[in-house]
């Protein structure tokens, strides 16, 4: 049992999942994951961060009202090249084409250490989420 303040982990991530029953899903708050953090094959960043994160903010912005151009991946949408403001960014083509592109390998691991959390959580463990990881799993090949 993971306690998260007299809680378990499970019954929270269920709570917050049955919104989606409870209300209609075009009212709940849109989530985006962003790596702030890929680096390239030298071990220097992709994204110059600090300031320039505003730019991906930016695209999320547009994506929830419906403006900003994106594409389907196994992991969800991603930014077209084109749909981000790379105006005045000095970065070099090569890393905007690795950072609109799906890592499988390394998305493959993460399944894998998310599989070993969700292990942690056993039989209270949403079926939506074992269900996402494993639907997941089969967009990647895995």
């Amino acid at each position: 049992m993971l306690p998260f303040c007299g809680y378990h982990m499970g019954d929270y991530f269920a709570h917050w999942l049955s919104f989606a029953q409870r209300t209609d899903r075009g009212k709940l708050p849109k989530i985006y994951f962003v790596n702030w953090f890929r680096k390239g094959a030298d071990g220097k960043f992709l994204w110059p961060g600090y300031g320039e994160n505003s730019r991906v903010l930016e695209w999320i912005c547009e994506r929830v009202e419906g403006t900003a151009r994106a594409r389907g991946t196994e992991i969800g949408n991603l930014p077209t090249r084109d749909a981000l403001n790379l105006e005045g960014l000095d970065l070099p083509p090569e890393n905007i084409e690795r950072l609109i592109t799906v890592d499988a390998h390394g998305w493959k691991k993460e399944i894998e250490d998310v599989a070993a959390n969700y292990a942690k959580l056993g039989e209270r463990l949403p079926k939506a989420l074992k269900n996402q990881l494993e639907e997941l799993r089969q967009r990647l090949g895995h």
